[in-house]
Parts: structure tokens; sequence; C-alpha cells
């Protein structure tokens, strides 16, 4: 293979070396930091093979850079920056029509090179499609694109793609767990095709792995290697993409916007990170699991992410709590919009039916912004008045709180009209709150659009 830069790979070790730097100040770390250090600069195989996702393989117990909870902090740096050499995976992958299948209304049926898992090659069935050209376009105008992440129990969807192509985006829809689209006649599940990778073991179960074998690994890769296939294909504007996922897909896209940066905008409908103390099977599964913690969950990243996010979910999810939402976008440093819609309840078609998600895409694409931001929020005796910014018209305002305290999906939610005014391109909201309120929001409508306040907790 060709000899890499050791500058290539730079600033993801050196990013990490400045967090670490704390933990260094010991016998070991340093000793660590020498050796990395070493092998950094000289450029031997081995450190090619590290910063190569695609030939750096299963070496994560070989080398002794175990996931076992417990492992010791300058290991996970070492797979931190593993995870943000993904990055790397900018080029086109090599794409195969799929023989067994016709285009569909335009859209059409492939498969990918992912990454190899326990030493075979891999492949990613995908769909993807264009919009239809209507009365004089010329179709010369690059469009803008979007790469579509399912959730669990999901695939690569058409309608989600025919969606997108509606409004005016290209799209790439994937399936993150070996599946096809097509379902078994006896078992009615997604059948897996020859050149599966691995698939999703509970809620990062497969911890104990080597970290090149793990499922989220291979699902954030395989999500970058599709946006660089749609940023590939003629008819696409590179710089005008996103990515939008739902449920598990919107944590893998909360995961891969902390480590590609090409991306214009994203939608995480629902998942998010900052999952570990969550008082639900999620905070079960991960109190525990340094790996996830350390590495894994996209806070790790989150203040690497500058691009415009659209968190789309709704108060009584009882799979991602709006506290690690809200975690998530406040770390964020670029610009953020919420909605959260009352009633919309959690599945495929509830996360890609409302509107919510194409109105986001296409103000950013075509300002760089949100259409809607809160720009203040405040309690004022028994008030919670919020303030936004924004470039439709408003026609009705609601105040959304609660009482009750501990998972916020098991709340009982109460909503009330809320009074509004807007003089131009401000907005002014504000309810009355009940004694005993322990957190808040206020949605603004527009047209079937829903722009939310951030979530507001009082202590």
């Amino acid at each position: 293979m060709p000899r890499i830069s050791c500058w290539s790979f730079f600033p993801a070790f050196i990013l990490e070396g400045i967090s670490a730097l704390p933990r260094f100040l010991n016998i070991s770390g340093l000793v660590f930091a020498i050796y990395c250090g070493l092998l950094f600069c000289t450029g031997t195989q081995a450190f090619e093979e590290f910063a190569n996702p695609r030939t750096a393989f299963a070496h994560t117990h070989q080398d002794g850079f175990e996931a076992a909870e417990g492992g010791c902090d300058d290991n996970f740096a070492v797979m931190r920056a593993q995870v943000l050499s993904l990055a790397n995976l900018d080029a086109a992958p090599e794409i195969y029509e799929d023989t067994q299948s016709s285009a569909v209304d335009g859209v059409r049926s492939v498969y990918f090179e992912g990454l190899p898992w326990q030493g075979k090659p891999t492949r990613v069935f995908a769909l993807i499609g264009l919009p239809k050209k209507r009365g004089n376009e010329s179709g010369n105008v690059p469009l803008p694109g979007v790469v579509l992440v399912h959730g669990g129990g999901g695939t690569a969807f058409l309608q989600w793609v025919q969606k997108w192509n509606e409004k005016g985006f290209a799209a790439i829809s994937i399936a993150v767990e070996g599946q096809t689209n097509q379902r078994g006649r006896e078992t009615k599940q997604w059948i897996r095709h020859d050149w599966s990778g691995p698939s999703r073991k509970g809620i990062y179960a497969d911890s104990h792995l080597p970290l090149k074998d793990q499922w989220m690994y291979h699902s954030v890769a395989d999500t970058i290697l599709a946006h660089s296939l749609l940023r590939s294909l003629p008819e696409v504007d590179p710089n005008k993409t996103g990515v939008v996922g739902i449920s598990w897909g919107g944590v893998i896209t909360s995961t891969v916007i902390g480590i590609d940066q090409r991306f214009s905008f994203a939608v995480p409908t629902y998942g998010c990170g900052d999952l570990a103390e969550s008082e639900n099977q999620y905070g079960r599964a991960l109190g525990e699991n340094q790996l996830y913690r350390k590495v894994w969950d996209p806070m790790v990243r989150m203040d690497r992410v500058s691009i415009p996010v659209l968190w789309l979910t709704w108060p009584r999810d009882l799979h991602f709590p709006l506290d690690s939402l809200k975690g998530c976008y406040e770390k964020a440093p670029g610009v953020h919009m919420v909605s959260m819609i009352p009633g919309m309840k959690h599945s495929h078609a509830a996360g890609w039916n409302p509107p919510d998600s194409y109105a986001f895409a296409q103000s950013v694409i075509s300002s760089g912004k949100p259409w809607c931001q809160q720009s203040n929020a405040v309690v004022d005796g028994m008030s919670g008045q919020v303030s936004f910014d924004t470039t439709k018209p408003i026609s009705g305002a609601n105040i959304i709180f609660t009482i009750d305290t501990g998972f916020t999906g098991t709340r009982n939610w109460q909503e009330f009209p809320a009074k509004f005014a807007q003089v131009e391109g401000k907005v002014v909201a504000s309810g009355t709150l009940q004694p005993g309120t322990t957190a808040w929001f206020i949605n603004i409508l527009s047209d079937g659009l829903v722009a939310s306040s951030d979530y507001q907790i009082i202590k």
C-alpha cells in the first residue's frame, strides 16, 4: 500500500493528545506517549495500518488496546483517534449494481464497498434516487443531497428516498445491518446478503469485541462512505449535503457529524448521545460501559459539530430523553434548531412524515441557517417567555410543561395556548406555568411546521 504521511493523521492525534495531557503526568502514560510518538513519527507499517481505516482491521485486542471495562484512559485515547480517522474515507467507494432488482420510479438499488469485517470484504446495500425534472428545468444545476440512515428494524427505504427527491434533493438510503430491502417469505425479516458486515447487538452489547469488529464502527464508516459516494455523483453539489437518521440512525447521525465535517446540515431524529445517565434501558445498558462513555458517546466529539443541526423528537419518547438531546445541542458550537412535536410517536414513518426535516434542510441549503432559532428564554414569576428569530410568519404558539420528575418520556406533559407577538423576523411567545413546574418549552407554529425553544429545566 502507498505510504501514509504522518501529517495526514496529525490533526486527529493532536486533538487526542491535548485532551490526554493530564493523564500523561504519570509513568505509564509517559511511556505510552513516547511509544505512540515514535510509532507516529517513524511511519512504521504498524502506524500506517492504524491510521488507515481500510487496512487497520483487528488490532484492537492484538495490540493490547482492549475495549474491556476499566481499560486505561490512554487506550481509549487511541481508540478515539481510530474512530476519528474514519473521516479519511473521503474517496467514493466502489459501486456495484444490484442485478436482482430493477429501478423503481427512477430509484436504483446498488451495493457499495464497505470496510472489511473479521477478515472478509463487505458491501453495503443502498437505494439512490434523483429528483425528477420539472417543467423547463435543464438539469444542469447541481442538486443538494442527503444521506438517510434507518433505525432499529429498518433498512434502506424507497419511500424515504422518494420524499427527499420530491423536495429537490438527491438521496441515498443505506442499510447498516448487512440487509437488503427484501423480506424473507417465512420470517418476514429483512434478508441479509452475501457480503454482510455486522448487525446491531442490543445497546452497544458488542463493546467487548475489537473496536473494528463492532457494529457502530461499521455503521459510522458506512455512513461516511455513502456520503463520499453521494458527493461523487455528477448531479450533486458536494458542498450542499446533509445526513438524516431516525432512532438508532439518529444515534449514528449524532456520531458521524463529529467525525465527517463535510456535511452542511444534519437531522438526528429521536436518537442522540449523552445516554449513559438516562433513566431507562439506555442508562441501564451504558452506565458502566466505559467504551461508550469514552469512545462512542457522540458527546465525545460534539464540540467538533459546527454545522446547523435540527434535533427532531417528541416529549414522550421512551428511548431518547429530552435532557440527553439538550446535552448534545448545548455542547455543539454550531447553530441548532429544536422541534419537539407532541403526539409525534416513534417510528420510521413518524420520523419522515412531518415536514420539519425537509423545511430545515431547504432553509440551510438556501440561506445557510435554520428558518427559526431561539434567541432567549426566561422564567418571569409563573410565566415562561421565549424570543425567536424567524423567516416565516407565525400562526400560533403553545406552552408545554410538566410538574413530574424522572425520565422525560414517562412524564405527564400539559399543553396550553401561549401568547405571541411577531414584528417582522422577531417573535416573542409566553405562557403560564403551574406551580411546581419542573420542565417546559414553547412551540411556535408556521403552516404545519413546529419550532421549539430549547428544553428548559427548572431546578
